[in-house]
């Protein structure tokens, strides 16, 4: 059969719509409509004609579907960029109308960083703002405090995060202009002191985050560094990324702090929330009541402002946070459990499997994220003995809710750290189905 006489098979347009109409009741008929059409465009251009009427309802049962949806962390990485990072602490969303921009106490139009930036206050001890992530943070503060101006950093802090996220190009974009001392592996406080000139506006360090030098290296202690811009008053600014406000040396993890930065003389420090503070996406500027002061007032800073669901849901974390409720943090609970506790919890779990045989197994969780470069976490493992585990990965990454594995030495292996308690059962389900 010739490509002609295959398409003369092909229903038209309504022929196949009203075929449908006794299982395609539940959607628009324009909807309908419009997918029929897509699919006969592809029947044209592939020759392929049966299945036609599936085609269709499996099309709409798609986009029927929400993209954006819940699954179980098995992999054991904390902050799983391509999961959310930090998993949220739980909130109820403000149906219907909310005081987002509006002073109840006075009856005036407010401001909506109001229901932050106390909690910000008395967590860190200085004025804050929030905006939409940390590159944004980032792309203020050199917008508003050196545009058109030199600011001095190290060539060894010059990085490049996530998704080609970069120090220099986020620079050029903000209008500053990059002055590089020292070398890849070492600067000094004197490199700082010699690029000091009359076109200078700003000494930026950034916290490398995601990677680690290691080996003859140095930089210039930051009490000294934060000593020398005052000593010429240039304003000396942080970028530490990871946002971390917890001290987490108590579960072996080594992490600069927010509240360190501030007290050795840094006049303005910016990070994520959704990291090791645990919160959602957004980015924080904090310091010096007078910078602050002008970052607010930019006019960029109306654009990266948050969203009214943000707003709720960094207020709840911010609250854990300041009232030490350290269970209310998801991320904060996942890091600080011991080997120990997980392997109990894994041997139960263990336990109900019947479908496979598994095995616990010493591991590792990392923290993930871009923090904690080179730092993991033991834990303990439950691989799953399976003929084909690529199979079985993909398969769990298709149930509902999908559950998110990682494949190790050739088998699939299930880390509770990051999976929630709750989640147990679903997880059990998903294995056994």
């Amino acid at each position: 059969m010739d490509s002609n006489q295959i398409l003369r098979q092909l229903p038209s347009v309504d022929e196949l719509t009203n075929l449908l109409e006794s299982r395609t009741g539940a959607f628009p008929r324009f909807m309908v409509v419009t997918e029929v059409r897509r699919v006969l465009m592809e029947a044209r251009q592939t020759l392929c004609t049966t299945g036609l009427a599936q085609r269709v309802i499996d099309r709409l049962t798609e986009i029927a579907r929400p993209s954006l949806r819940w699954v179980i962390n098995a992999t054991g990485v904390v902050l799983h960029t391509n999961l959310g990072r930090a998993p949220l602490a739980n909130f109820e969303p403000i149906s219907g109308y909310c005081n987002l921009e509006y002073d109840l106490a006075t009856g005036k139009r407010g401001k909506r960083d109001v229901h932050t930036s106390a909690l910000l206050d008395r967590l860190l001890g200085c004025p804050s703002i929030a905006v939409n992530n940390n590159a944004a943070a980032v792309y203020l503060a050199l917008h508003e405090l050196a545009a058109g101006y030199e600011v001095i950093v190290s060539r060894g802090e010059l990085i490049e995060i996530g998704d080609g996220f970069r120090i220099p190009d986020i620079m050029a974009r903000s209008g500053a202009i990059l002055r590089e001392v020292g070398t890849t592996n070492k600067t000094n406080l004197d490199d700082y002191r010699n690029a000091i000139n009359e076109r200078t506006r700003l000494i930026l360090r950034v916290h490398p985050s995601n990677f680690r030098i290691e080996g003859f290296t140095g930089k210039p202690d930051l009490h000294a560094l934060a000593a020398l811009a005052k000593e010429h008053s240039i304003p000396i600014y942080e970028d530490l990324g990871s946002g971390c406000v917890v001290d987490l040396k108590p579960f072996k993890l080594q992490e600069p702090l927010v509240g360190d930065s501030l007290r050795a003389g840094v006049n303005l420090v910016s990070f994520s929330t959704d990291k090791l503070l645990g919160g959602p996406q957004s980015g924080i500027l904090a310091g010096r009541a007078d910078l602050v002061a002008r970052l607010r007032s930019n006019p960029m800073f109306r654009t990266f402002r948050l969203d009214k669901l943000i707003c709720q849901a960094l207020e709840t974390s911010l609250r854990s946070l300041v009232f030490e409720r350290w269970h209310e943090i998801p991320a904060l609970q996942m890091l600080s459990l011991s080997a120990d506790q997980i392997r109990a919890r894994s041997e139960q779990f263990q336990r109900q499997i019947s479908r496979y045989e598994t095995t616990l197994l010493d591991g590792e969780s990392v923290t993930g994220g871009g923090a904690t470069p080179m730092q993991s976490l033991p834990t303990v493992l439950i691989a799953i003995q399976s003929a084909d585990a690529t199979a079985l990965e993909r398969k769990l990454r298709f149930s509902d809710p999908p559950v998110i594995a990682r494949i190790e030495n050739g088998r699939l292996v299930i880390d509770l750290r990051t999976v929630l308690p709750a989640e147990e059962v679903d997880l059990l389900r998903a294995i056994e189905a």
